[in-house]
C-alpha cells in the first residue's frame, strides 16, 4: 500500500456505504489512511450536511466516527493477522459526546485502538476543527463470519 493512500481506496473501491463508500456518488466518502499508529481522515463537509447554518449535523458527525474508527479496527485486525486485505468488521456500538458546534470547516477525524481480543476490538476517535477538539467517539468493532448478513458488503 502505497503512503497517503485511503484504506477504502485500496481495499472496497466498489463499497456503497454511506459514511465510506468510494462508489456512493450522495455518500461522504471519507478517506482513512495510515499515519503511524493512528488513521487520520481529512475531510471537508458540504452545506447539504448542516443542522443548522454553519454547524455540522450531529447524525453526519456520528456517520464519519463511526465509519472511520470500523476502518481503524479492520485495518488493525489485518495487520494483526498478517492479512493481504482486511477482514470483515461490523459495528457492535459506538458512543458519541457532541463537545461543541462543529463548523462546516475543514475538519480532521483520529481514530486508534485501545484494546482488542481476537474478535473485538475497541476505538477511541476524534473529530477537531481548527485544531480543537468538536466530537469524541468510543466504539466496539467485531470481525464477522460469511454466515453474517453484513460479510463483505461494505
Amino acid at each position: 500500500m502505497s503512503e497517503g493512500e485511503a484504506l477504502q481506496d485500496r481495499y472496497a473501491p466498489g463499497s456503497r456505504c454511506f459514511g465510506c463508500g468510494p462508489a456512493n456518488e450522495k455518500g461522504l466518502r471519507i478517506k482513512s489512511r495510515v499515519e503511524g499508529e493512528e488513521l487520520v481522515c481529512d475531510f471537508t463537509p458540504e452545506e447539504h450536511h448542516q443542522a443548522f447554518a454553519g454547524v455540522l449535523n450531529g447524525g453526519i458527525i456520528g456517520a464519519l466516527l463511526d465509519c472511520h474508527s470500523n476502518w481503524a479496527a479492520c485495518h488493525h485486525l489485518m495487520q494483526a493477522r498478517g492479512l493481504d486485505a482486511p477482514p470483515c468488521t461490523v459495528t457492535s456500538d459506538f458512543h458519541v459526546k457532541l463537545k461543541r458546534p462543529t463548523p462546516l470547516a475543514p475538519l480532521k477525524l483520529r481514530a486508534r485502538v485501545i484494546e482488542h481480543t481476537e474478535d473485538s476490538i475497541a476505538v477511541e476517535a476524534t473529530l477537531e476543527a481548527g485544531g480543537k477538539i468538536t466530537a469524541t467517539c468510543k466504539g466496539t468493532f467485531v470481525a464477522v463470519k460469511e454466515t453474517h448478513p453484513a460479510y463483505h458488503r461494505w
